[in-house]
């Protein structure tokens, strides 16, 4: 009987491309305790990914000293969220990344994004929307 040879087929490749969300946010109006306070900004966060439908997986939140802002991250399984906050100058930045590696992400990357944006209250906004992969 013949040897039985290993097969040389390639498995079927997994969809590794995603949505990546840029925005600046100008003129917020909204944000009030999130713009200043660490905790409030990731509970928010983490409430907001929660009603998005992703995984949390790690965050990082720190409040600058005399009234500054916050930055802060939420990795996700599916990627990351990333605040900053710049409150005398009533200006965020946010980046939502989720990759599409077992399921198509899209719809709640931008649902994450809007519901951020929604709280922060911009006055103006300039968002760029990528496709990775």
């Amino acid at each position: 009987m013949p040897a039985s040879r290993p097969s040389t087929a390639s498995p079927l490749p997994r969809q590794t491309s995603g949505l990546h969300l840029i925005g600046d946010l100008r003129g917020c109006q909204g944000g009030g305790a999130w713009m200043r306070d660490a905790q409030a900004l990731e509970a928010l966060c983490r409430a907001e990914v929660a009603a998005a439908g992703l995984t949390p997986v790690g965050c990082l939140f720190h409040a600058f000293a005399q009234g500054g802002g916050v930055t802060g991250v939420v990795v996700l399984a599916e990627s990351h969220l990333c605040v900053h906050t710049w409150p005398e100058e009533a200006y965020v930045t946010l980046d939502v990344y989720v990759c599409n590696y077992s399921a198509d992400n899209r719809t709640k990357a931008q649902a994450l994004f809007d519901a951020l944006v929604a709280v922060f209250a911009p006055q103006q906004q300039q968002v760029h929307g990528v496709e990775r992969g």
